[in-house]
């Protein structure tokens, strides 16, 4: 499984990356075309991570309630974020990586309630949860990269 949290860092860097290179004024803006902006995606990860992994375990998230219904599947964008709110957001990058991986190594992932996306594919476990959650991350990443060239 290391190679999994090998792929995860590296969606993470690029994310991060990403956010230091633009203004907050391009954070936010949802260009023509898209329901969403870069913030968006890169806070729906940390959310949709922590319930993939964390939720559907039966554990703890690591972020709060509120983080997860401003970022859950199916919301989006319902004004700007503060500058404070984008520096929480490039942290809850790294932290929920660095947790959820130590979490793993400890394992502490010892059920999990079956899932299934709306891609249609069901998650089993945590491994098969993990390796979802790199394909959904890579989607929102090009997403990301598709809106960085119009903000």
């Amino acid at each position: 499984m290391k190679s999994v949290f090998e792929v995860q860092k590296t969606i993470r860097e690029v994310l991060l990356k990403i956010l230091d290179n633009h203004s907050l004024e391009q954070l936010n803006k949802v260009p023509e075309g898209f329901t969403n902006n870069i913030i968006w995606n890169a806070a729906h990860c940390v959310a949709t991570q922590q319930v993939l992994l964390y939720k559907l375990s039966g554990l703890p998230i690591n972020v709060s309630e509120e983080f997860i219904e401003k970022y859950r599947k199916g919301t989006k964008p319902e004004g700007d974020v503060s500058q404070e709110e984008a520096d929480e957001i490039k942290r809850l990058l790294a932290s929920t990586l660095q947790q959820a991986e130590g979490d793993f190594d400890k394992g502490i992932f010892t059920t999990y309630t079956e899932y299934t996306t709306s891609m249609g594919y069901t998650l089993k476990n945590i491994e098969g949860a993990l390796e979802f959650n790199n394909f959904h991350e890579g989607l929102h990443t090009g997403v990301v990269m598709s809106i960085r060239k119009f903000v």
